[in-house]
């Protein structure tokens, strides 16, 4: 993995964000990432902590037979997208509140979608807050 800080203008603003180069980047799940062997969790539209996406849980606890089947279906999309030419990965520069303090990322696709909404408006994913309580059995 290797980071290249980068800029642009928007609106006479200069934001900064660093861009993120893997040699090799997989789907763990619906909503886990890996590049280079390394977690990552991607953050949709929304700020850390605020706002983002949610697919059904692929590995632990399950709170019904139909998470399992919806999961791997999510696990597959996020594989999909991830082949996508021209995808960049935006690093926040958070982590998340996990064991494994995941980066923080933004997965953006080449129209300028992030592949977090693209899961929400194909129906892999729910959108994220912090009340949000996942329930992908009703």
């Amino acid at each position: 993995m290797r980071r290249i800080s980068n800029g642009s203008q928007k609106d006479g603003l200069k934001m900064e964000y660093v861009l993120m180069i893997c040699a090799v980047l997989t789907a763990v799940d619906g909503d886990t990432v890996k590049c280079d062997g390394q977690l990552l969790r991607p953050m949709g539209d929304g700020a850390p902590f605020v706002s983002g996406f949610d697919t059904p849980e692929l590995f632990g606890k399950k709170d019904c037979e139909a998470e399992l089947p919806l999961a791997r279906a999510a696990k597959q999309r996020m594989q999909e997208l991830l082949s996508s030419e021209g995808l960049t990965i935006e690093d926040s520069g958070q982590v998340d509140n996990t064991q494994t303090h995941r980066p923080l990322v933004v997965l953006r696709l080449p129209d300028g979608t992030t592949i977090g909404q693209r899961m929400i408006d194909e129906g892999f994913a729910r959108k994220w807050t912090p009340e949000y309580k996942a329930d992908w059995c009703s």
